[in-house]
């Protein structure tokens, strides 16, 4: 049974990668965004209380993320295992899944240069109407800052731009560095593998790579 926390900066090619080894292993992606919107969709008092903490502005706790992957975690899909998008996110979930016995096989963080990342990020296009998107280096439309099929303008979002790029990679370096150190530590100690991957290669490269730990 694979149980897998995928961790990597936002640019680094995780959703691509998380969705291949899923695939592959027949295993549910688990993501807190998912889980939020499916216990708000349920209507039950979990999704409820979830629903007037979102509606509020304030961060869904520690506790209340438990609750939901100790829910998740065992549905039928999980028989063989899941991997965990972009939780935990904190040094704190990290321990608070430990004492609650949720456990995993593989850790695996997937690295990439924050220059690269800025340039794969900052060079991406966006067609409003359709959600068509483009790169100007790797997948560029035919003519310059117009969509292809519309002949309407592209726009770069607020997202992309690199101020904003470099600000999220300084969030992610910050907030993943002491959880790099905890599961280091843990794999040093007991049978969980943690792995560093590559991840300024070629999609099919990357998870060959990824392939080889899990």
């Amino acid at each position: 049974m694979k149980k897998i926390i995928l961790l990597g900066p936002p640019g680094a090619g995780k959703g691509t990668q998380a969705d291949k080894i899923c695939q592959t292993l027949n295993i549910p992606k688990i993501s807190t965004g998912d889980m939020l919107r499916e216990a708000i969709a349920s209507g039950n008092e979990l999704g409820e209380r979830v629903d007037q903490i979102m509606k509020s502005g304030a961060l869904v706790s520690d506790d209340i993320i438990l609750e939901l992957i100790l829910d998740r975690t065992t549905k039928n899909d999980c028989a063989n295992g899941y991997l965990f998008d972009g939780v935990p996110r904190t040094l704190g979930q990290a321990n608070l899944f430990d004492q609650n016995n949720i456990l995993f096989t593989h850790v695996l963080e997937l690295q990439v240069e924050n220059e690269q990342i800025i340039n794969r990020m900052s060079g991406r296009r966006w067609h409003p109407g359709s959600g068509r998107t483009y790169h100007i280096t790797f997948n560029p439309p035919k003519n310059e800052g117009i969509d292809d099929e519309t002949g309407e303008p592209l726009i770069q979002r607020d997202d992309d731009l690199p101020e904003t790029v470099k600000k999220r990679l300084d969030v992610y370096h910050q907030e993943t560095k002491p959880l790099v150190d905890f599961y280091s530590n843990k794999s040093s100690e007991s049978d969980l593998v943690y792995a560093t991957v590559n991840g300024d290669q070629s999609v099919d490269d990357v998870f060959q790579e990824i392939q080889n730990h899990i």
